[in-house]
């Protein structure tokens, strides 16, 4: 296969140039900047688009097992193939949790047979998720983890935090936090602020997120060993780890979306398509956080893709569950960031490139020769708007619903196969 006339965006190479890609036995064969010869196997012609390695997300709730009835890995997988990405780090919070072998073994089967793209789960840090005992990381990794993570809830015992994070690293793992002080958010629907005040919603203070983020880099700057913070959303948990960065301790963050493209004020109107966690934020800490992007601080950008069924967001905002899908909006939303900040298109797209294939330690992520055959092709100039009826994912829970967005997935190939096509 060759992809020829696009212009070829890679970060992981400073390449951003128009040429010629050939994709053989599901790899990249090689990358030809000043043309090439002519040739018999399939040619896609990309002329006026942008050529991408395919994005690596490493943060989605695909729900299986046990949650089928709002996403699957198979319509997961699809959904995340219209939006240009190739590889997905799945959570373990499913129903029996991903925190033994046979769990593991199960995604990674279903995946190999039902998903379109790349399906990586991650393991549970303790039992059941219930902040206590070790899980089975050793066996886990054996099976087909990458990382170990409690998300959906934050390990509250700084001892046993600790004695994961050395467990983990015997096994070469990195550990996911979610920084989240439950006594401190506990009863919270929103941001914590005037706000909510004036909405009456239960408020979710910054400093809950904050205390937890300051534990895990201490732990981190005290045992040598790196953590990485997902879906960091406040300005000053942000300067916590931008400091700790300066100290030279090994941390490393994601933001979302929609924390770095909406604010509280969404919220407005109750609509429970914006309730997630973390809650989104003031406009300050939303700026914080795009400059972070701009400054290098913040490392990546994944989506935290949580699907629910209709029936569940349906109900009041207090009650409905925390949760927003995200993968076909990733690279769009990327570029948005692109025209309304002026953020460098490379250094964006080496937050769901390079920089995930880095921290997790696995393969793709570059169009380097040898490299997996994982491309995306992106028109910067398509106009495309999100609707219930767009949507692949099983549910349709989107703060982006009805907005327009510059810029649309064309093509997705993974190893070397096309997966998406318009």
């Amino acid at each position: 296969m060759w992809i020829k006339g696009g212009t070829i965006i890679d970060p992981a190479n400073g390449i951003e140039q128009v040429g010629d890609i050939h994709i053989r036995e599901g790899l990249i064969a090689g990358v030809y900047l000043t043309g090439c010869a002519e040739t018999d196997d399939e040619v896609i012609d990309a002329s006026g688009l942008w050529v991408l390695p395919g994005l690596i997300d490493m943060h989605v709730h695909l729900r299986e097992p046990g949650y089928e009835y709002k996403e699957d890995i198979a319509s997961g997988s699809r959904a995340a193939a219209s939006g240009g990405v190739t590889t997905v780090v799945c959570m373990p919070n499913t129903d029996p949790v991903n925190d033994n072998p046979s769990v593991t073994r199960y995604i990674v089967e279903k995946a190999r047979h039902t998903a379109v793209i790349r399906v990586l789960p991650a393991g549970a840090i303790t039992r059941g998720l219930k902040g206590a005992d070790l899980s089975e990381m050793g066996l886990m990794k054996a099976a087909g983890i990458v990382a170990v993570t409690d998300d959906g809830k934050s390990v509250e015992d700084s001892s046993v935090m600790r004695r994961a994070m050395e467990y983990a690293a015997t096994f070469g793992l990195p550990v996911i936090s979610h920084c989240q002080d439950r006594s401190l958010s506990a009863s919270g629907v929103m941001n914590e602020g005037d706000l909510s005040s004036r909405l009456g919603l239960g408020g979710i203070p910054g400093i809950a997120e904050d205390i937890v983020i300051s534990r895990d880099v201490l732990l981190a700057q005290y045992t040598g060993i790196p953590i990485h913070i997902t879906h960091v959303s406040t300005a000053s948990g942000l300067d916590i780890i931008r400091q700790a960065k300066q100290a030279g301790v090994r941390v490393s963050c994601d933001v979302t979306p929609h924390h770095l493209l909406l604010t509280e004020d969404r919220v407005r109107g109750y609509d429970t398509n914006a309730k997630m966690y973390p809650p989104l934020r003031s406009r300050e800490d939303m700026l914080a956080l795009v400059e972070g992007i701009r400054s290098g601080v913040v490392d990546c950008i994944a989506t935290d893709h949580a699907p629910h069924a209709k029936d569940e967001k349906d109900l009041d905002f207090d009650l409905a569950p925390f949760g927003v899908i995200g993968l076909q909006t990733l690279l769009p939303g990327v570029f948005r960031l692109h025209r309304e900040y002026g953020i460098d298109f490379s250094r964006l797209l080496a937050c769901v490139t390079c920089n995930p294939a880095r921290i997790l330690g696995i393969e793709g992520g570059t169009l380097s020769p040898g490299a997996r055959g994982d491309v995306t092709l992106f028109d910067p100039e398509a106009l495309w708007t999100l609707t219930p009826e767009s949507v692949l994912s099983k549910s349709t829970n989107s703060p982006f619903l009805g907005q327009e967005f510059a810029g649309k997935v064309i093509q997705t190939i993974v190893a070397g196969r096309s997966v998406y096509r318009i």
